[in-house]
């Protein structure tokens, strides 16, 4: 008999596998979904490993197949266990990101009357008994949810608990339903010959009968193809009670048609041609070129190039040209790109070099449509995928080469659920699993990436000028103003003289501004002047954000929404003050100080439709807006002509964070979004508003130069032992009770303290515990241990860590 080691949906299953017997007669190979029996619930897993063995002496056997085909490929198998190896993540967890989309069915508990009920007393239940007895003899059988929602969720579970133990209702376990499947559409079909369809028509018309029959009939015999009964129906403006008095007489079918739901429409996108390489560009390409032949025979290690090329450099030309040139080898790509620069403009760019080749996978399609793109890649009909993070785990066969555009972004690492990887590092072992090459592109690389690159373990590759109508464009003039000496000279508008009057000059000259501010929302905080009362979440320990629009406050970590007071909760007064700024209050003053320009706003609160993004770039671009107001989404993939002014209005939001990458995080981000000027002929400007005009990565980044920044950020990693010199490990625990929290916190420091000692490791230190930056989140308090060290995950692979504790590999920040 052969065995299977199997990947379990349960959180009960953590990093580990689970034999199963292999029933004969059953075929079953590595990457396959099957049914388990665990416990006393038939659960989904899949099949990582066969042996002529089992690990353990009794096993259950598998209950049968869910899809013959296979789910993950063997490059996918071996991803998945090094997933859940480095990130210390559940088994299942890692294998997950490789499913098809709504794959993934959780096990629902019912409560339902026993088949022998028994009698009793109910004058002795409690008031919630009953109502769980009432609410099962009514509907047959309750979900646990559905009871946790009446009851909340402890005394839902505490009232069905005692009466399962009294025999009086039982539990049973189901599936969830399904949540996706291949989209099907009514068509009519015409069954008889056309010309018989026409004289059938004819007939009806003379007898002066069912004309819309006859027009029906006169319809879909002009037409050579089934039609899609809602396109007949609205054609000849007929009922569905015409179509099935047709059908009926057996002159026409309904017939269910599988139909592709598609997120990229091709109207409006024309072919285009490769573009003519600049030298830097050819280098870069050529480079890349070479190391192809020599993957694709399999003769070398994965190589990782870094293309470093500044803002408007041509990066993206340079990773269409390479993929052209993977494509000829019979190979296929999967292009990353951060999710909030996945724009149309960044999409129509590989459509229209790749038509129809091209798949697209990000959080804003519907579950529907990423179902039907995953079963289109894998069945190997697109050349190009591109997407976000997750985009990494797509099943694209004979995967050749991997881009990943902007590799800084820090939204490439999931920080919200397990596993939490980096999509950069998930990446490069994939290539070296499949064969591949990775690409790393930025203007501002991460300083660990940059790190490799100067130590070898990259190739770096540079693209130092602009690719722009003017051959040798400059990059943008950058003026960094103090605000302080703005307040000195009684200016205390949110805009400086200088700022004020370029946007009057760019929006005379019938020029666009973009002003950028990392910000949403309206006021940053409301206090009482009285008492100095700041209103805060409930939920979390933030000052909530008020929006103009609702007038509400916002916490932007919940959601928690509650009205604008009148008067202060503490003292009772009514000197309430809205402080600081967001893109929504800057809206309003440039409304104010520029009564002549045409605005429009571009944040997480104006683009919550699927389309709203597409809507915001079309208007700018057809220059139907003067001034385009914008949090990061403005700073990403746009290539807009017409922008010659670009404003930074308080490049100090990210810079006392408490964090070592806060100097990285805000160099990036003002060096990104000042390049979004000068793209045209018309040249561009760049104003910064900063009160540490001093500060070397806002000096670094309005003399557009990365190597004096690098040197700068390098050195001072170097002196305090950060990344790229040592890893990081974030262990965060989470509680409703502050003080078991912080206790459960220092024992598992003692755990770790005695762990390290007895292994006579000298090598990882321990920092905290300490409350966690967001001190309390929905609810709960955190409190954080930071490990600082190498080999991390292999030292804490053998920690039983419990639940409540989040472990983060390699987090992206520390708050």
């Amino acid at each position: 008999m052969r065995y299977a080691e199997v990947s379990v949906n349960s959180p009960i299953a953590q990093r580990r596998t689970f034999s199963y017997a292999i029933p004969s007669g059953l075929s079953i190979d590595v990457g396959q979904a099957v049914w388990v029996p665990f416990g006393d619930k038939l659960l989904q897993g899949i099949v990582l490993e066969l042996s002529p063995c089992p690990a353990v002496e009794e096993t259950k056997e598998i209950a049968g197949v869910i899809e013959p085909r296979l789910l993950l490929s063997p490059f996918q198998v071996s991803l998945a266990c090094w997933l859940s190896e480095y990130y210390l993540s559940p088994l299942f967890d890692a294998v997950a990101l490789m499913l098809p989309p709504g794959f993934e069915r959780k096990t629902v508990t019912f409560i339902s009357a026993p088949a022998a009920p028994h009698e009793a007393n109910t004058s002795a239940f409690t008031r919630e008994q009953r109502q769980v007895l009432d609410l099962v003899q009514r509907q047959g059988k309750v979900s646990l949810k559905e009871l946790e929602k009446i009851l909340g969720s402890r005394q839902a579970r505490l009232t069905t608990s005692r009466l399962i133990n009294q025999g009086l209702v039982v539990k049973s376990y189901e599936l969830e339903r399904i949540r996706v499947r291949p989209k099907k559409v009514p068509y009519l079909r015409l069954e008889v010959a056309a010309g018989e369809a026409r004289q059938e028509a004819a007939r009806l018309r003379e007898h002066g009968k069912a004309i819309k029959q006859a027009s029906l009939l006169e319809y879909l015999s002009q037409e050579s193809q089934p039609v899609p009964l809602s396109e007949a129906r609205r054609s000849v403006n007929c009922s569905s009670s015409v179509v099935g008095a047709v059908a009926s007489r057996g002159l026409v079918s309904i017939e269910q048609v599988e139909v592709r739901r598609e997120p990229i429409s091709y109207q409006g996108i024309t072919p285009s041609n490769p573009l003519t390489l600049t030298q830097a560009q050819k280098s870069a390409f050529q480079a890349i070129k070479s190391s192809l032949p020599k993957r694709v025979n399999g003769n070398a290690s994965p190589p990782v190039f870094l293309l470093h090329g500044v803002t408007g450099s041509g990066k993206t030309e340079v990773y269409l040209q390479a993929l052209v040139e993977v494509i000829g080898l019979g190979k296929k790509g999967i292009v990353l790109v951060p999710e909030i620069a996945l724009t149309p403009q960044t999409i129509e760019r590989f459509a229209s070099r790749f038509p129809h080749k091209v798949a697209v996978l990000h959080s804003k399609l519907s579950l529907g449509e990423q179902f039907d793109e995953w079963q289109r890649i894998r069945d190997g009909e697109f050349d190009v995928v591109i997407g976000s993070r997750s985009a990494i785990f797509a099943p694209q066969p004979d995967l050749g080469l991997i881009v990943i555009d902007e590799e800084q972004e820090w939204t490439y690492k999931q920080h919200d659920k397990s596993p939490r990887y980096h999509a950069r590092d998930a990446a490069i072992k994939l290539a070296e699993l499949t064969g591949a090459i990775v690409v790393l592109g930025s203007a501002t690389p991460d300083v660990e990436t940059f790190y490799h690159a100067q130590r070898g373990d990259y190739r770096l590759l540079q693209l130092p000028g602009r690719v722009t109508p003017r051959d040798g464009s400059p990059m943008p003039q950058v003026e960094v103003v103090d605000l302080k000496e703005e307040l000195k000279a009684g200016n205390r508008s949110l805009f400086s003289r200088s700022l004020s009057q370029a946007m009057t000059k760019a929006v005379a000259n019938r020029e666009q501004v973009i002003l950028f501010l990392n910000r949403r929302g309206a006021a940053t905080f409301i206090q009482c002047r009285s008492c100095g009362f700041v209103l805060r979440c409930k939920r979390c320990e933030v000052p909530l954000t008020h929006h103009l629009a609702e007038d509400v406050l916002v916490c932007h970590q919940c959601n928690y929404r509650m009205p604008v007071p009148q008067i202060c909760p503490q003292c009772l007064g009514r000197r309430i003050k809205f402080l600081g700024i967001g893109t929504q209050k800057l809206e309003q003053e440039a409304g104010y100080s520029f009564p002549q320009a045409r605005l429009l706003r571009w944040d997480s609160d104006v683009t919550r439709g699927k389309h709203s993004h597409d809507e915001i770039l079309g208007k700018f671009r057809d220059h139907q807006a003067d001034i385009l107001i914008g949090t990061q989404m403005v700073a990403k993939g746009l290539d807009l002509p017409l922008v010659t002014l670009v404003g930074v209005v308080n490049a100090d939001t990210a810079l006392n964070i408490p964090d070592f990458r806060a100097g990285e995080r805000t160099f990036q981000l003002l060096s990104q979004v000042a390049g979004r000027a000068g793209r045209g002929i018309l040249g561009g400007q760049v104003i910064i508003q900063t009160y540490a005009p001093e500060h070397y990565a806002i000096q670094a980044a309005a003399k557009h130069d990365y190597a004096s920044f690098y040197d700068k950020e390098i050195e001072y990693r170097r002196q305090l032992h950060n990344p790229p010199f040592t890893r990081l490990a974030c262990l965060i625990y989470s509680h409703t009770n502050d003080a078991l929290c912080q206790r459960e916190a220092e024992r598992m420091k003692r755990l770790l303290t005695q762990e390290i000692d007895s292994q006579g490791i000298s090598d990882i230190e321990l920092i905290g515990p300490a409350p966690a930056y967001i001190h309390r989140l929905r609810g709960r308090f955190r409190w954080q241990l930071i490990l600082r060290g190498s080999e991390l995950s292999a030292f804490l692979w053998q920690i039983p860590v419990p639940l409540g504790w989040t472990v983060d590999i390699d987090p992206a920040g520390l708050v």
